[in-house]
């Protein structure tokens, strides 16, 4: 067992005046916060660079040279230069090596991410996250500096992408732990909703970061992102508590909702909803089995088995909703600055900052849509109907994107963002909200720590289909966008197919619930 000194972040002894008593709980639980969102905005914005020069890499663009250019300010001379592309990237296969770079990232990530979740669950939450932090800096900065290296085989980028993409998957089965830790599940939906939009603003900032450094060569696209990784990790190697028991706080209370019978249309005193802290879960589980009662098998409490998270309820639904999610999401988030680039908006082409900087409109859509998300269910409390939701709501949207987004930069912008918020949306209450649910649900007898197991079965799953989005988007590009937009589509309906059992579950509890109290309450 680490000592309480081990587990207590280091910079926190230098300023013993941000420990207890002289910080309340709130201090600490809204410091957890923040320091989570660095993190993994910080994840994202190293994760975007590969997406703003794509543009650069690959193949040139098949118009019209007077049409290329949008942007101006740019010099003829450097317009060319970035133009030509860069080897292995610039050939007629280009975006098939693009594609290829993207699985190979993706693909160690999602492997990665089964089993860092398993080993988040059994380790220090902050030494591993900052180990993460680390690596992912490094690799970052190692992928820039075949720029400078004049690097042009392949297999080097590849190899490197993969090595990121282990320490990438460190990233969130920590934070998403973390956050359980330090929060209950009232309200989850919106603080989750609100936490996680450090996705699309990580997103936002490595876009405006690697645009912004491009022109001086696309090196520096990497080398700044990266950077940026390792010094965010440095703080939260030091400030970063990862539990309220490593100060002596008491565990923050959890609405532990008991086994609903919907069978007969009859609610009993199953539909009640105990609150209790963590603590008296783990007291009333111990009572009620004898597995539990030797101190030697309490560590069965602190994590669950692989396989026995995949048979927890919701699991396997909402993991392959992800799944079909995230393609869409992470095929946007790769190849949106390229599509805007290739894509004449009102007959002109934008310039690669250009495209780059206008992409960050799907995600300041998405912040509003994870936030949005997560708002409407915890109003409605139906995770399930608030996906479906916002997913069939995403498919027209992106018809018009497609359609109309090219009329004009308004319609190219407002469009652009509608998307963002739809998409993103479900995704964003998926992997946050919805995981901690499953993961904190009371028939795993209290255990906290299986939080980051089941986060990383549904976020690695999802992580499948985000590398397989990408890779497909690369292919398929090359016979017309048309057909990239058909395969968003078809997923998103596949991603809401999966949820309907489970939505229709959850209407069929409401209404058992709003039937439940007119019969008991109603009538007195």
């Amino acid at each position: 067992m680490q000592s309480r000194a081990q587990i207590l972040a280091p910079g926190l002894n230098f300023l013993p005046s941000l420990k207890p008593p002289n910080k309340t709980l709130a201090f600490h639980q809204i410091s957890a916060l923040i320091l989570t969102f660095l993190a993994y905005a910080s994840f994202h914005a190293s994760r975007k660079p590969p997406s703003i020069v794509k543009s650069v890499l690959g193949p040139k663009i098949s118009s019209n040279s007077s049409a290329i250019e949008f942007d101006s300010s740019s010099s003829g001379s450097n317009l060319n230069s970035i133009d030509t592309g860069w080897a292995p990237f610039n050939g007629p296969e280009g975006t098939h090596r693009l594609g290829e770079l993207d699985l190979a990232f993706l693909s160690a990530y999602s492997i990665g991410m089964y089993f860092a979740g398993h080993v988040g669950d059994r380790i220090n939450l902050r030494s591993f996250l900052v180990f993460g932090m680390m690596g992912s800096g490094i690799m970052t900065i190692v992928f820039g500096l075949g720029y400078w290296f004049s690097v042009h085989v392949l297999w080097f980028f590849v190899a490197v992408q993969v090595v990121c993409g282990i320490f990438q998957s460190i990233g969130w089965p920590c934070v998403v732990a973390v956050v359980g830790n330090w929060f209950g599940k009232s309200k989850r939906g919106l603080i989750m909703g609100v936490w996680n939009s450090h996705t699309s603003v990580g997103n936002i900032i490595g876009s405006v970061v690697a645009s912004g450094v491009l022109e001086f060569g696309w090196g520096w696209s990497f080398l700044v992102p990266g950077v940026l990784v390792i010094l965010v990790g440095v703080l939260v190697f030091l400030f970063l508590v990862v539990s309220p028991d490593d100060f002596g706080f008491e565990p923050p209370v959890k609405e532990i909702e008991m086994d609903v019978e919907v069978g007969n249309g009859n609610v009993g005193n199953s539909e009640e909803k105990v609150v209790e802290s963590e603590e008296a879960g783990l007291l009333e589980t111990q009572n009620s089995s004898d597995s539990f009662e030797d101190e030697n098998n309490s560590d069965a409490l602190a994590a669950i088995g692989f396989l026995e998270a995949w048979r927890l309820p919701g699991v396997v639904p909402f993991a392959f909703c992800l799944f079909f999610s995230k393609l869409v999401a992470y095929t946007f988030l790769y190849w949106l600055p390229f599509y805007i680039r290739h894509t004449a908006v009102a007959g002109v082409h934008l310039s690669h900052k250009t495209a780059g900087i206008l992409s960050t409109i799907f995600d300041i859509g998405g912040v509003f849509g994870g936030i949005l998300a997560g708002f409407i269910s915890d109003v409605i409390e139906a995770r399930a109907v608030t996906s479906v939701g916002f997913l069939l709501l995403s498919i027209p949207a992106l018809v018009f994107y497609r359609v109309y987004g090219s009329l004009n930069m308004f319609a190219n912008i407002f469009l652009m963002f509608l998307s963002g918020l739809l998409v993103n949306g479900p995704y964003a209450l998926i992997t946050t909200a919805v995981a901690a649910d499953l993961g904190t649900q009371s028939m795993i007898k209290g255990s906290s720590r299986a939080l980051a197991t089941v986060t990383a079965i549904i976020d690695g799953t999802g992580s499948v289909g985000a590398a397989l989005g990408p890779l497909l988007a690369g292919y398929i590009s090359t016979r017309g966008w048309n057909g990239v937009f058909l395969m968003l589509i078809l997923s998103i309906f596949f991603a809401s197919l999966f949820l309907i059992r489970v939505a229709r579950t959850e209407i069929k509890g409401k209404m058992s619930e709003e039937k439940w109290f007119w019969n008991n309450v109603g009538t007195h």
